[in-house]
């Protein structure tokens, strides 16, 4: 674009641009990933070249003449864009990535209002809602190969592949499996990589309100120590900014009965976990002893290293030892009949979702927990409940 610019060499053309801040819209591109050029909406006019070239792929050169916003680029971008969405579906006031999505904001950057001249023809019209963390859109694929990036060479799980050629496309699970039904750990790094509505996170808010709105039941919530940190972030504060004492606050007026600081039963895990040890190393017990509060690492111990499993720690996690507290010594304690309290959990992690319904973790036809909700679902509640997250009070957790 007429300014002059030094890179390392082995640089592409889109750090480049970087370097003089001038952006380039991006979709399959992501910075922790392999280039893919896929996508091809970073194209850019080479002089002495007649094709336009893609800046996340190309490497730069001395003497190069880049035109970033020609109209011949701009021309060219709007009727890839217009491709894309002519196999995208339209729904973006129903999709849980709406303000959030990368084409939709790709889209607005580039003033594309118009409906697009190719018919809507969806990739699929299929859904997968198998899994018990995560949920697929084959409407809102873009193909851009980002979430089998990280789940197959970032997770090392491949628990998704790609099928199909040209404009059927898909990644998804080998041998057309459902997600639920398949290898998957349910880590939800590839939502986190997918730049479209394709891939959700299973939303447990409905329950929760639902059972706010029945008098019957008591709204129980344990709260992981990184909800603290995370929740302001998501509700717009600076990242890192501290709201214990604003959460509580703010979850209580949405209507929960007690909130609880989970880390009361990380307090006992280390416990049960030391009793654990040192009783393998007394009686000759399986070493070394493995332990992890993730479920998806457990799983992906159960999975790909069966042999090791008898290493693993028998501990819940405290996520799971606070669910079981709550249906049995604190339902006794507050006069409750275990089957009244709704046990809701409040975590960072979509696996979560995926330990609350391991058949292992309950009694007498009850889960130690019956809800998890993410840092971003809670933020939603707060949202939705007309809260001002900002100026609330502090109110101290609950003593279990």
């Amino acid at each position: 674009d007429g300014l002059p610019v030094e890179v390392e060499e082995g640089s592409t053309l889109l750090g480049a641009a970087g370097k003089l801040d001038i952006h380039i819209p991006t979709l399959c591109f992501h910075p922790d990933q392999n280039v893919k050029a896929n996508c091809r909406i970073c194209l850019v006019e080479l002089e002495g070249s007649k094709l336009l070239v893609p800046a996340c792929s190309y490497p730069a050169e001395n003497g190069m003449s880049v035109r970033t916003h020609s109209p011949k680029v701009r021309r060219a971008r709007r009727n890839i864009l217009e491709l894309i969405l002519a196999r995208h579906a339209q729904d973006c006031l129903h999709c849980d990535r709406s303000g959030t999505c990368e084409l939709q904001a790709v889209a607005e950057e580039m003033h594309f209002v118009k409906i697009p001249r190719y018919p809507f023809v969806a990739r699929s019209d299929e859904s997968d809602k198998s899994s018990p963390s995560i949920l697929r859109n084959y409407t809102k694929c873009i193909a851009c190969g980002r979430c089998e990036y990280a789940c197959s060479k970032v997770q090392t799980v491949h628990a998704l592949a790609k099928a199909g050629r040209g404009f059927e496309i898909q990644f998804r699970p080998a041998y057309g499996r459902a997600l639920g039904d398949s290898i998957c750990v349910n880590c939800g790094q590839c939502v986190q990589a997918c730049p479209t509505g394709a891939l959700s996170i299973r939303d447990e808010t409905q329950t929760v309100w639902h059972a706010f709105a029945e008098p019957s039941k008591t709204v129980i919530a344990q709260v992981a120590p990184a909800v603290r940190i995370t929740l302001a972030e998501a509700l717009g504060e600076p990242p890192g900014s501290i709201s214990t004492g604003r959460m509580v606050t703010a979850m209580k007026r949405i209507g929960f009965h007690a909130v609880f600081d989970t880390d009361f039963t990380a307090d006992l895990t280390v416990m049960e976990e030391g009793t654990e040890l040192l009783d393998r190393i007394k009686n000759g017990g399986v070493l070394p002893m493995l332990t992890s509060c993730c479920p998806a690492w457990v799983k992906f111990c159960e999975t790909f290293y069966p042999a090791h499993i008898p290493n693993l720690s028998s501990c819940k996690s405290p996520q799971q030892m606070f669910g079981a507290l709550i249906r049995t010594y604190y339902a006794e304690k507050v006069g409750k009949a275990p089957e009244d309290i709704l046990s809701v959990s409040i975590m960072p992690c979509t696996a979560k979702k995926f330990e609350e319904r391991r058949p292992e973790f309950g009694r007498d036809g009850l889960r130690d927990v019956d809800a998890v909700i993410t840092s971003q679902e809670l933020a939603r509640m707060i949202r939705s409940a007309g809260i001002r997250f900002d100026t609330l009070p502090d109110t101290p957790f609950d003593k279990p």
